[in-house]
C-alpha cells in the first residue's frame, strides 16, 4: 500500500495518530514491556516532530517511524546495559480475547507468542516486523539498519526454532512423521 507523500512537520504530525498502535506494538517486542513501549512510542514522536525536515519526501512514514523506534531502543539499551530477557511480557497480558480464552486457537495462538517471545532479541525483531507488520526483507533491513541476508538468515533461524518448539521439523512435518497442512498441497 504506497503511502501520500509527506511534505511538512503538520503532515507528520496528523500521520503519526495513524501509526501509534504499530508503534507501541514494536516497542512492546522490543522492550517486552508496555510501559517501556509507551515511552518508545512517545520518544519517538518527539523525535520524528524535531526531525521532520529529515524525513525523504516519497518515502514510507510507517518504515521512517520504525527505524527511529528502532534507533531509540538501541540507544536506550546501550545506555542501560539491558541484559536479553529482562522484562517479559506474559502472553496472556499481550493476547485480548473476546471470552473464548479457552478455544484451541487461542491457546496455540498464545503457545506461538510465548515462543516468540523467546527468540533472541534479533530474530524476535525480524520476525515482528516481517510477518507481523508486513515489511518486505529489504524493508527489515533498511528499519534495522543490516544487510538483507542477515534478515533472511534471522527469519530462517528464528523459522527452525518455532517448528522444532512447536514440534515440528523444519520442513513442516510433525516429529510423527505425517505433513501438517489443510491436506490440499
Amino acid at each position: 500500500m504506497a503511502e501520500a507523500v509527506i511534505a511538512s512537520e503538520e503532515d507528520i504530525r496528523a500521520g503519526l495518530s495513524q501509526h501509534l498502535t504499530r508503534l507501541w506494538r514494536y516497542g512492546v517486542v522490543l522492550s517486552r514491556q508496555r510501559d517501556v513501549a509507551d515511552d518508545l512510542v512517545q520518544a519517538t514522536c518527539v523525535r520524528a516532530l524535531e526531525r521532520a525536515a529529515q524525513f525523504a519526501s516519497g518515502t514510507r512514514l510507517d518504515r521512517w517511524l520504525f527505524a527511529i523506534l528502532h534507533s531509540i531502543w538501541l540507544n536506550e539499551v546501550r545506555s542501560r546495559r539491558v541484559r536479553m530477557g529482562q522484562g517479559f511480557v506474559d502472553a496472556d497480558e499481550t493476547l485480548v480475547f473476546d471470552g473464548a480464552r479457552q478455544t484451541e486457537t487461542h491457546i496455540l495462538a498464545g503457545q506461538v507468542l510465548q515462543r516468540v517471545q523467546a527468540l533472541p532479541e534479533a530474530q524476535r525483531t525480524a520476525v515482528f516486523l516481517a510477518y507481523v507488520e508486513g515489511l518486505s526483507y529489504r524493508e527489515v533491513a533498511d528499519v534495522l539498519d543490516v544487510p538483507i541476508g542477515t534478515v533472511m538468515s534471522r527469519l530462517a533461524a528464528a523459522r527452525a526454532k518455532l517448528a522444532e518448539g512447536m514440534g515440528m521439523a523444519a520442513d513442516g512435518k510433525s516429529s510423527g512423521g505425517e505433513r501438517l497442512g489443510n491436506g490440499n498441497e
